[in-house]
């Protein structure tokens, strides 16, 4: 009879303790499905005697993170404590080092350290598993690393942050300001009380650098992503977004090009006839889109104790089958060095809306910049507040919104006629510019 897979906890939080709940409540059927039992043979955490229903007779506690990895009585070291540094990293390489398999929800450890760590793992013949660190239940990685092996990927793209999905989909559907919907995600607790980290990008920017590395075959290289956050996301975007048939989401987008691997996080207007624009509130979703396949979609929760926990454990049942998958999906030695895409060089179509002076000739100047950049425009739309003339402010007709929707150009020529508009004092303010993203 084969013995059990023996692992080791580290971290005994939300999803610590969901993992050791699923474990207990669905071992008879992880035996059958991997052919080994899988136990919980020691644990540590920053607490001992924190309350959290979990009946750990008999499970060992080790005294630090570092001294579980190091444990010769566990087969697998579960790190569920997150960060991108210590006590996770040095945890992490003892385990490889040792032989031992991996299992991470780390996004950030990942990003940062990923291919360090996945060096160890096939040097050592661990594996190095991470399913939970991008997009928790949707098994995205495993798709893009075994399930399309035999397919090139061109672009992979979604809603990686349900934070930010969150706060848009309310935005969207009661007509509140990015202030007021971002108060209520932190009261619900979908956002922290320093929201930054996700409403700035720089979560998503995370995880998009692990799925362009196993989408493309390059090294993880967070660095090289472009990041831009939803704070100047207004509702009368989401209004003219919803006039002219589009949503906005904050993606995550990777694409192949003759230029490089782009890599973006930024609102964008999708149409809402795709697949993504259907993805409200906290749900995540990814699209990846191959050669020869209609694009796949995959849609579910991002985040939460159950999901995450459901990923990790995916994993573990890998590893209890004896599955070594290449971390990234090929040796770290083959992965290529990213050839980073200037944002500047990307194109696309455009929204673009801006407080033009209600003056004559100032439609004619905008209409002149737009044209010496080469920029043609699909739609303009003209509208005043509340439906009605532009009152006057001190004697001066005040600003009136003109929403452009341009064809396919580049980022560089959209910023050059814009700035050579506010050059001109035709416009007030700053323009608020949004990139679309076709399906």
């Amino acid at each position: 009879m084969v013995a059990p897979l023996k692992l080791g906890i580290a971290g005994l939080g939300t999803v610590g303790a969901e993992l050791v709940r699923l474990i207990e409540q669905r071992g008879r059927s992880l035996s059958t499905r991997c052919g080994r039992g899988v136990r919980v043979a020691a644990v540590t955490a920053r607490s001992r005697t924190k309350k959290r229903g979990l009946d750990l007779n008999g499970v060992g506690w080790a005294k630090n993170p570092l001294a579980l990895a190091s444990d010769p009585g566990i087969d697998c070291f579960v790190e569920l404590m997150g960060g991108s540094g210590e006590p996770a990293l040095s945890a992490i390489e003892a385990a490889l080092k040792s032989g031992k398999s991996v299992v991470t929800a780390n996004k950030a450890l990942i990003a940062k350290h990923g291919l360090r760590l996945a060096n160890l793992a096939e040097k050592h013949g661990g594996a190095l598993n991470f399913e939970a660190a991008v997009g928790a239940a949707i098994p995205v990685v495993k798709t893009l690393r075994e399930g399309l092996a035999g397919t090139d990927v061109n672009r992979v793209y979604g809603i990686l942050n349900g934070t930010c999905n969150y706060i848009l989909s309310r935005m969207e559907q009661e007509g509140l300001s990015f202030a007021e919907c971002l108060k209520d995600a932190q009261r619900l607790g979908y956002a922290e009380a320093n929201p930054s980290f996700d409403v700035d990008g720089h979560d998503t920017a995370q995880k998009l650098a692990i799925l362009a590395s196993l989408a493309f075959g390059t090294k993880v290289a967070q660095s090289a992503v472009y990041v831009e956050g939803i704070s100047s996301i207004a509702p009368e975007d989401l209004r003219a977004a919803e006039q002219l048939g589009y949503r906005v989401k904050l993606l995550g987008v990777a694409v192949r090009t003759a230029k490089g691997i782009e890599q973006r996080v930024h609102p964008t207007m999708v149409p809402k006839s795709s697949s993504i624009a259907q993805v409200m509130g906290v749900t995540n979703a990814v699209t990846i889109d191959g050669e020869g396949l209609t694009p796949i979609t995959l849609v579910g929760p991002g985040a939460g104790g159950a999901a995450t926990a459901s990923a990790v454990l995916a994993d573990i049942a890998d590893v209890a089958r004896g599955i070594r998958a290449k971390p990234f999906g090929r040796p770290v030695a083959k992965l290529r060095a990213i050839q980073k895409a200037p944002m500047e060089r990307h194109e696309g179509g455009y929204y673009i809306r801006l407080m033009a002076r209600d003056l004559a000739g100032t439609a004619a100047a905008i209409a002149t910049r737009l044209a010496e950049q080469r920029i043609s425009i699909e739609s303009i739309v003209q509208r005043h507040a509340n439906g009605v003339d532009a009152s006057a402010v001190n004697g001066k007709p005040s600003p009136v919104p003109v929403i452009l929707i341009t064809y396919a150009t580049s980022e560089d020529a959209v910023y050059r006629a814009l700035h050579a508009v506010q050059r001109d004092k035709v416009i007030s303010g700053r323009p608020q510019v949004i990139r679309i993203e076709k399906n």
